[in-house]
């Protein structure tokens, strides 16, 4: 017996509630031995509310949840009947194909990067004129000139005495403007 991952089409925002109501039915029907991980990919967003660093979790397949399992009749049903589910994606409506192992490594290591090292919820541009609210520049405007995700950090060029210079700060202490 082999599980592999099947990617399950739910109702957007109903992906959580398809996930418990599918650990109900496996364990209701006895299937524990043909199910292994039910997932809801999700990565760890941080981002500045009223001068609090907040952290959130994002979904970053909404509408998707990945189901590993044995596929028979049986299994299939169970899936399919779960309420807020739309089907399985790949493959035909009634033999769905598995993600290769390569996609499923991916996202799980996607999840787990999320847990461990955070994204910052808004993405920042070059060029764009961010307003800082944190540390000695508060409420200085000033041009995005370099951006580190891998740091999360910026350089933003502020106009000081009518002279551009360049700060070094942290995605948490600006925001767009």
């Amino acid at each position: 017996m082999s599980l592999r991952w099947y990617v399950v089409h739910a109702y957007s925002n109903f992906e959580n509630k398809v996930k418990q109501a599918l650990e109900e039915r496996i364990k209701r029907e006895g299937l524990e031995e043909y199910f292994g991980k039910i997932l809801v990919p999700t990565e760890e967003v941080v981002e500045m509310k009223m001068g609090q660093q907040r952290k959130s979790e994002r979904k970053f397949f909404p509408g998707y949840v990945l189901v590993q399992m044995e596929l028979n009749d049986e299994t299939w049903h169970l899936v399919r009947n779960v309420p807020r589910v739309l089907g399985f994606i790949g493959g035909a409506s009634d033999k769905p194909s598995p993600i290769s192992d390569k996609e499923a490594m991916a996202i799980l290591n996607r999840v787990e990067e999320g847990v461990n090292k955070p994204r910052p919820k808004i993405l920042f541009e070059v060029g764009e004129v961010v307003r800082i609210i944190d540390g000695p520049f508060k409420d200085f405007n000033g041009n995005i000139e370099e951006v580190n995700y891998e740091k999360s950090r910026l350089r933003v060029s502020v106009l000081i005495f009518g002279r551009s210079t360049p700060v070094e700060l942290e995605f948490v202490q600006v925001e767009k403007v």
